[in-house]
This record gives C-alpha cells, structure tokens and sequence, in this order.
C-alpha cells in the first residue's frame, strides 16, 4: 500500500510536466510576452528554480517577479533576453 501512494504521488508530480504547454504567451501593458517553457525545460532541467513550490503556476507570477527572477537568471547566465524590447512585442 505504501508502495502504491508513493508511485502514485510521483506520477501526479511529473503529470505537471508533461502536460505544461511548449509555449506561452502573457498580456502585458507594454507589449505581449511569449515564453518557451519547453526550451527553459530543457536548459535548466531543474523546476524548482522558477517553481519553488512544485509544478503549477508560480506563485506571486506578474512583472516585479519576472523582472526579478526571469530577468536576472538572463543577465547571471549571460543568455537570454534583457532589454524591454527583447521580451515585449507589440
């Protein structure tokens, strides 16, 4: 039985990441955002840097938290988007 919970709770926890869309998109007041979850998937390969609390939506999400952990990640790793017009398209 207790075999079974947790083979249960693993798969529940990876179901998250199987199903998270390749890309999305985020309407903000300076122009869409469009983020490739996929590729970060796959460069990062670890999800509780942006999910610290499991798979799902990250908690707190929207501008200060994007600009802050999104932004910063880009300018530490020397990859990625920086400059507003890099992020947001009109």
């Amino acid at each position: 039985m207790k075999k079974a919970v947790i083979a249960m709770l693993a798969v529940c926890s990876f179901a998250g990441v199987a199903f998270a869309a390749d890309v999305m998109e985020f309407k903000a007041s300076m122009g869409t955002v469009t983020f490739n979850h996929k590729k970060h998937q796959e460069s990062l390969k670890e999800c509780k840097i942006c999910h610290e609390k499991g798979p799902g939506k990250i908690e707190g999400f929207g501008k200060d938290f994007a600009h802050k952990t999104c932004k910063g990640c880009h300018a530490e790793k020397k990859q990625g988007p920086v400059g507003c017009k890099d992020c947001h398209k009109k």
